[in-house]
């Protein structure tokens, strides 16, 4: 029997993960959004970190600095980038969310003038 090829067992479980992903999320009730929106801020955080650390990258000692590095400087940039992005675009929708539930303020009723 021959083994799978790696590439292709890593492939098939992304795929599932889409498939997984998008029924979870479009399955969410509107109530649950806020709260939903809040984990996905956290895990953009933790995302930045790890887009910081490479993009921090540098070679080990004794190595020559290789296009290698310089791949994984500009990887870790641009997930930074989009890390940042979808946190400050997560807080915006929280922020608006929460506006929803806030309650509205009567205008203050006029005077008759006599």
């Amino acid at each position: 029997m021959e083994a799978v090829d790696p590439t292709i067992f890593r492939l098939a479980i992304f795929v599932l993960a889409i498939f997984v992903g998008y029924y979870v999320v479009w399955s969410v009730t509107p109530a649950l959004h806020t709260p939903l929106m809040a984990v996905t801020n956290a895990i953009s955080s933790v995302i930045i970190v790890g887009a910081l650390l490479a993009a921090a990258a540098h070679a080990p000692t004794g190595v020559a600095t290789g296009a290698g590095v310089l791949v994984s400087k500009g990887a870790g940039a641009v997930a930074a980038g989009l890390a940042a992005v979808n946190i400050f675009g997560g807080f915006l929708v929280t922020q608006r969310m929460l506006a929803m539930y806030k309650k509205k303020e009567k205008p203050a009723k006029k005077e008759a003038h006599k």
